[in-house]
């Protein structure tokens, strides 16, 4: 499902050049659950977000279920990452303005999809989520673990195949964080693609496959399945 080959991501800084990604070689077969891991600067998170469609490559290619998507134009990534992608972070990037509703609403607005059929999809994914009786609070109405959920919701309304999660747990207390673990556990056994960046050890040991990234290289990847 996901192709990477000789990808490099080098940034400028100052006078020198940071490989970020470094010659990464990576194959990620659809409804697999991995962990990427690794220390501060690894690369952990550049590799999710080329994943994502969020940044571009360097050098090197990028497969999406067989489509090359590495020189797409900006509206045809901004389709793609849309119909196929959904994100997850630490810090929630809920609109503080916007209800929990609106805030899941917000990427089939984008997607132009019917009034009619958006208020029917928000309202499953609420309720899928226990927040039905939520739907109308703001974030700061939210407990941490609540303002996850509807983090959660947001990336699931789209109905993708891969949902990217970036230290999903990291600022949430332990009984949250496991709950939110749960939730994501779940749709992947619904058969979505779940990679998640993380620094806990405990979380990285409940996926299949464990990646790790060391001075943009992966250092490691074990579990994983054959590839073709």
């Amino acid at each position: 499902m996901i192709r990477f080959r000789h990808a490099q991501r080098f940034f400028a800084v100052g006078d020198q050049v940071v490989r970020a990604l470094d010659d990464v070689n990576l194959d990620i077969g659809a409804g697999e659950y991995a962990a990427i891991t690794g220390p501060s600067g690894s690369g952990k998170s550049t590799l999710l977000n080329a994943i994502g469609l969020l940044d571009r490559l360097t050098d090197g290619s990028y497969f999406l279920e067989g489509t090359d998507v590495t020189h797409l134009s900006d509206d045809d990534l901004a389709r793609t990452r849309r119909e196929k992608i959904g994100f997850v972070f630490q810090f929630f990037h809920l609109v503080p303005r916007l209800t929990a509703a609106q805030n899941v609403e917000l990427p089939l607005i984008l997607s132009d999809v019917e009034p009619n059929a958006r208020r029917g999809r928000v309202e499953e994914s609420l309720e899928s989520l226990g927040l039905a009786d939520r739907a109308h609070h703001r974030p700061n109405q939210l407990s941490g673990g609540q303002r996850q959920r509807v983090a959660i919701a947001r990336a699931m309304v789209t109905r993708p195949q891969v949902i990217l999660a970036d230290e999903p747990t990291g600022n949430l207390d332990r009984a949250s964080g496991l709950d939110v673990v749960e939730i994501l556990e779940g749709l992947n056994r619904d058969g979505i693609t779940l990679l998640v960046v993380t620094h806990d050890g405990e979380l990285a040991d409940r996926a299949a496959r464990r990646i790790r990234m060391v001075d943009g290289k992966i250092a490691s990847d074990t579990g994983s399945a054959e590839q073709p």
